[in-house]
């Protein structure tokens, strides 16, 4: 009889610990599941030229719309300021640049994959002046006419980098350098023309395409400055390389492509 007892006693026993063993794994499943969707959730910080503001936000949306689990940030600016927060260490995802050279600096410091990198679209360079304005401007060596004339500061806006090489290779820089009004970036100009503070200023044509207060007088020519390219590229360093190659390769596919060239930007191809 005590034998059986024992038999008995240790079987409940087993199952006692059994049972207690499965009520664990119960609980601990939900806390696995919830933590691995909330490992989905992913912001994305992106660094971009101050000109591509409005057409990124048009392909950020859609984007957003078919992967609700990625959040698009966006830190726009002149792209030598962006190339060296970065290059400081700004926690950053891709770097959407406006000119090559900011772009090229981060991928010799290997910041930026060269594998991971492309040039995307470019631009052109316009002379624009307020719609009201009584000045006789209809060239870029008219600019010898004006009181003031702005462009984005030329060792950290490369449309002011641009614009520079224009007036120069026009031989008009040194007659009007003094009448410069510097900017911090492109869509800082903008609004100095915009405002009248100033009697013309150059710009993309894709920033000039925005505004209903200025009219383009002339474009420069191609041969007047380096090609006007806009280079994109995933960091090195991204907290999210996965989600980063996402945006990466949707920036590049025929709808993004389509709404860059909407706001003016032309396809490289």
């Amino acid at each position: 009889m005590k034998k059986n007892n024992v038999i008995i006693y240790l079987m409940m026993l087993l199952l006692l610990v059994l049972s207690g063993c499965s009520a664990n794994e119960q609980t601990k499943k939900p806390v696995e599941q919830k933590q691995e969707v909330s490992e989905k959730k992913v912001e994305l910080t992106i660094s971009a030229a101050a000109s591509l503001q409005d057409a990124l936000n048009e392909i950020t949306a859609t984007f957003e719309k078919e992967h609700s689990n990625v959040k698009v940030n966006y830190n726009f600016g002149a792209s030598g300021a962006l190339q060296q927060q970065i290059s400081q260490g700004a926690p950053v995802d891709l770097f959407f640049s406006a000119a090559e050279d900011k772009f090229d600096k981060l991928v010799q410091d290997g910041i930026i994959e060269e594998a991971k990198g492309t040039d995307l679209v470019g631009n052109e360079l316009v002379l624009v002046v307020p719609n009201d304005s009584k000045k006789e401007i209809k060239t870029f060596e008219d600019l010898t006419k004006t009181d003031k004339i702005s462009i984005g500061t030329p060792e950290a806006v490369p449309a002011g980098q641009y614009a520079k090489e224009t007036l120069e290779k026009l031989n008009v820089w040194t007659a009007i350098e003094g009448k410069v009004v510097y900017a911090k970036d492109v869509r800082q100009v903008l609004t100095y023309v915009e405002t009248n503070n100033v009697d013309a200023g150059i710009v993309y044509k894709t920033d000039a395409l925005l505004s209903k207060k200025v009219k383009i007088i002339a474009t420069a020519e191609d041969n007047t400055h380096a090609p006007i390219i806009y280079p994109l590229g995933v960091i090195k360093d991204s907290k999210y390389p996965k989600e980063a190659q996402l945006f990466y390769d949707y920036l590049q596919n025929e709808t993004s492509m389509k709404t860059l060239e909407k706001y003016g930007f032309k396809g490289l191809n």
